[in-house]
């Protein structure tokens, strides 16, 4: 079955950074659009970052844009997410999700940025 695994998060201060990963198994991983969401407390879960499995551009929320990159492995069948400069406002529940005829979800990794 479709598992999607994330690891990375932490404490990190204003100004550091992370990289998130998202381990997929169950699923032909080259061939779905991925993302990363994140969800504050008390707010609503938002969109960060897409990549596409036809290889464009991947797209950004203007929040993180030039911050944050998305990427890939299609050999390790895994999906990352290059946080830098991160801020407080940064600090959320980070998921990755697959895109496609079914949608799926991880379980999430805590990002808390605090000084």
């Amino acid at each position: 079955q479709v598992k999607l695994v994330e690891s990375g998060g932490g404490l990190v201060q204003p100004g550091g950074s992370l990289r998130l990963s998202c381990a997929a198994s169950g699923f032909t991983f080259s061939s779905y659009s991925m993302s990363w969401y994140r969800q504050a407390p008390g707010k609503d879960r938002e969109l960060v970052a897409t990549i596409t499995a036809a290889g464009g551009r991947p797209n950004y929320a203007d929040s993180v844009e030039g911050r944050f990159t998305i990427s890939s492995d299609d050999a390790k069948d895994t999906l990352y997410l290059q946080m830098n400069s991160l801020k407080p406002e940064d600090t959320a529940v980070c998921y990755c999700r697959r895109h496609g005829n079914a949608e799926y979800w991880g379980q999430g990794t805590q990002v808390t940025v605090s000084s």
